[in-house]
């Protein structure tokens, strides 16, 4: 497959059987919750959430290298591929400026996070496969709708760093924890714009809703069609979240090709406002993904989110 291309509809070599944990279709494991992982298991302070700033000192880069290769590890025993996710989460104009960063710095920012994962996927050869994704987060709050953006404001604001993911070679540019259509159709544009295939991401509260009320179902079908992306993943919420959005069916099921779930099962409310990890019931995190997975037919990117690590992760992919 070539270097800028999405995930296919069953992934690299064609139609693929039953993948380990149960997984029909998976073919890359993709990491955790980096941000909770560095905070409550490494003692970093992570001002606004922002992971994006290791990059530029050898310390976080060798914390990043760390992380990332464990679950380089666990694609290694799946026997799968691998999916490299930026640390460009808040690596935007609002929340960069938060953290001390001008247009320049997280142009410079964006490409470095890029250029680090690439040195990464060089020393990943005896993979089946490994992809960079650069990752773009909302403008505002994950957990919370917010205002609602013009789409074409949405696209002039997120432009400039997916321009500088897609030159600096990422596969595919993807949105994680939006909470809008709206501003999820300004990634795509500026992701038609500079030629680089893209994902959106939504996230959902406990009753399988985006954060603004529009069911998830609803979301991509007007997403779709408004000005479709390659694809749908879901992210920041516990599987038995999701599953009520799956329940009524239809064809934007077919459309979700990643799920990065939580450990937890509380709202996003409670975890905004937690001081300590809730690492979920283990058992209870496996148990409901794979109930998921009957319903999403082109599943083949399968990590987590908040609150999940290596263990999660490979308890998902039983190895």
């Amino acid at each position: 497959m070539s270097s800028h291309s999405t995930f296919g509809p069953a992934g690299p070599g064609g139609p693929a059987g039953p993948a380990p944990g149960g997984l029909p279709g998976a073919r890359y494991v993709s990491d955790g919750g980096l941000e909770t992982d560095l905070i409550f298991h490494h003692g970093l302070d992570l001002p606004e959430f922002a992971s994006f700033p290791l990059v530029d000192t050898e310390g976080g880069r060798a914390l990043l290298r760390d992380y990332f290769t464990g679950y380089a590890a666990i694609a290694r025993r799946a026997g799968v591929g691998l999916t490299l996710e930026t640390p460009t989460w808040r690596a935007n104009p609002d929340w960069g400026a938060r953290v001390g960063y001008d247009a320049a710095g997280l142009d410079r920012a964006n490409r470095a996070c890029v250029g680090l994962l690439q040195q990464l996927r060089g020393e990943q050869a005896d993979l089946p496969d490994v992809r960079i994704i650069g990752v773009v987060g909302p403008r505002g709050d994950g957990y919370v709708a917010g205002e609602v953006p013009a789409p074409g404001d949405a696209t002039a604001y997120h432009r400039p760093q997916v321009a500088a993911l897609a030159e600096s070679g990422v596969d595919v540019v993807a949105s994680f924890t939006f909470t809008t259509v709206e501003e999820s159709l300004g990634v795509v544009r500026a992701a038609r714009q500079v030629g680089v295939p893209v994902l959106v991401g939504f996230t959902v509260e406990t009753d399988g809703r985006l954060p603004d009320g529009t069911p998830l179902g609803e979301a991509v079908r007007r997403t779709d069609a408004a000005d479709a992306p390659d694809g749908y993943l879901l992210n920041c919420a516990h599987p038995t979240h999701v599953a009520p959005a799956l329940d009524a069916g239809g064809d934007w099921l077919a459309r979700v090709v990643q799920l990065n779930p939580n450990a937890s099962t509380q709202t996003h409310a409670e975890l905004d406002e937690a001081e300590t990890l809730d690492a979920g019931d283990l058992d209870l995190l496996v148990r409901s993904c794979a109930e998921l997975v009957p319903a999403l037919p082109a599943l083949r990117v399968l990590g987590g989110c908040c609150g999940t690590d290596t263990s999660h992760v490979a308890a998902l992919w039983d190895v």
